[in-house]
């Protein structure tokens, strides 16, 4: 090989590794189509780190007739700013509106990009009162994990339209259910059914291979919410976390938490102190589910908690 041509090849191998290296830096995950107009930004189901980008959870967007309806926008501005990139080069149709499904951090903190573009953002009023009051912790703590750079921008971002229970909207011209069962993986649950195609964002109310981590739930309404889904005709379920599923897949989350309770349950009548069960209490048909090392530990010291004050 001539001189030429092997600086010739160095040059592009550079252009591409530089190019790679600038998606991976980027971190975000090209939008999959779940159904016609549907689609989903997937993340990659592991805890908060640099190396992911806080890019962990799932969100999405519908494309209506006259405009494109968000759900859930991630961990960062910088995130949601790559989300309406994306979104422009699926259609040219405005965003119209953004939904929140529930206040945890990894889904909320994107909302300041599209409220920069004067986007609508609706959420349960209970998620919008808990983003008020709490979202500012969650934000330093993720300013801790990311750093700085990675959460630039980002600012908690309170929804300025609100719903109190289930509710039928038309957004961007396509008719929309707003699910709310109760109190569930937290207060104000919302679950986005887009009644066209059957494929609902379940937001905080199913995941798929990581166990939740608990924090503001009801682990019966939570588990009535489950049954309540399981009841309708859903095409596709997108949940929080994980690859999008199927019929009784959903209810594996379920699984998860009545075996939970249950062992934390018999753990406290049988006299084993808190220090111990957080130590001995396992599910452990769960024990290869993303976060389970972390997050295990956590719910049960969480619902022990709960059983002392009963």
């Amino acid at each position: 090989m001539t001189g030429r041509r092997w600086r010739a090849l160095v040059c592009t191998l550079f252009l591409v590794l530089s190019t790679l290296a600038r998606a991976a830096m980027s971190g975000m995950p090209a939008p999959v189509a779940i159904a016609p107009n549907v689609y989903a930004f997937l993340g990659d189901n592991e805890a908060v780190a640099p190396a992911n980008h806080g890019i962990v959870s799932n969100n999405g967007f519908i494309v209506g007739q006259d405009g494109v309806t968000v759900i859930d926008t991630g961990s960062s501005y910088r995130y949601g700013r790559a989300m309406i990139e994306a979104i422009r080069k699926v259609t040219p149709l405005p965003v119209k509106l953004v939904i929140i499904t529930h206040q945890a951090p990894e889904f909320v903190f994107g909302a300041s990009a599209f409220r920069d573009d004067d986007v609508p953002i609706l959420a349960h009023a209970r998620t919008a009162q808990l983003i008020r009051e709490r979202c500012a912790i969650c934000l330093a703590n993720l300013r801790k994990t990311l750093g700085e750079d990675e959460m630039a921008g980002s600012r908690v971002t309170v929804p300025d339209q609100t719903v109190n229970g289930t509710t039928e909207i038309d957004s961007g011209g396509r008719k929309l259910q707003l699910l709310h069962f109760g109190p569930a993986s937290t207060p104000g649950d919302l679950a986005v059914l887009d009644t066209q195609t059957g494929v609902l964002f379940a937001g905080g109310l199913v995941l798929n291979g990581r166990i939740p981590e608990l924090r503001n739930e009801q682990i019966p309404g939570w588990l009535a919410a489950l049954e309540n889904l399981r009841a309708l005709d859903l095409k596709t379920v997108v949940p929080g976390f994980g690859a999008p599923l199927r019929g009784e897949a959903i209810m594996r989350t379920g699984d998860y938490l009545r075996e939970l309770d249950a062992s934390v349950k018999r753990a406290y009548k049988n006299g084993v102190g808190l220090t111990e069960a957080r130590h001995t209490v396992q599910v452990p048909a769960f024990k290869n589910d993303k976060l389970y090392a972390i997050a295990q530990p956590q719910n049960v010291q969480r619902v022990y908690l709960q059983l002392e004050k009963q």
